[in-house]
């Protein structure tokens, strides 16, 4: 996210909060209980983000996370393409190999 996302979303939610705090007052709340429910809602908000953020972290579904996958497959796949016929055929074998191991631990 850019500084300048940063900066709107900023002015936005302090847009949106002066708008819940009239609308409020339009519905018939005076001033000191429309800032309080105004508030209430902001702050709700706030915590529901950060609680979806933390999934995020805790998923491993933020931006730079995927993008390091992204990199590590791509290097990976350059690696593979670089190979030569027995060179893959030497790695498959040491799949297998390391897949046979793994079955006869388990079982």
């Amino acid at each position: 996210m850019r500084r300048i996302d940063v900066i709107g979303i900023g002015i936005g939610v302090f847009v949106a909060g002066g708008l819940v705090y009239l609308l409020l007052q339009v519905a018939g709340l005076d001033s000191l209980e429309a800032g309080i429910w105004s508030q209430v809602l902001l702050v709700g908000g706030l915590v529901g983000w950060v609680f979806t953020y933390l999934f995020r972290v805790v998923t491993k579904q933020m931006t730079y996370a995927q993008q390091l996958k992204n990199y590590e497959d791509a290097v990976l796949q350059k690696r593979l393409d670089e190979m030569t016929a027995e060179q893959l055929a030497a790695l498959q074998g040491e799949v297998e190999e390391e897949r046979s191991k793994k079955v006869m631990g388990d079982g």
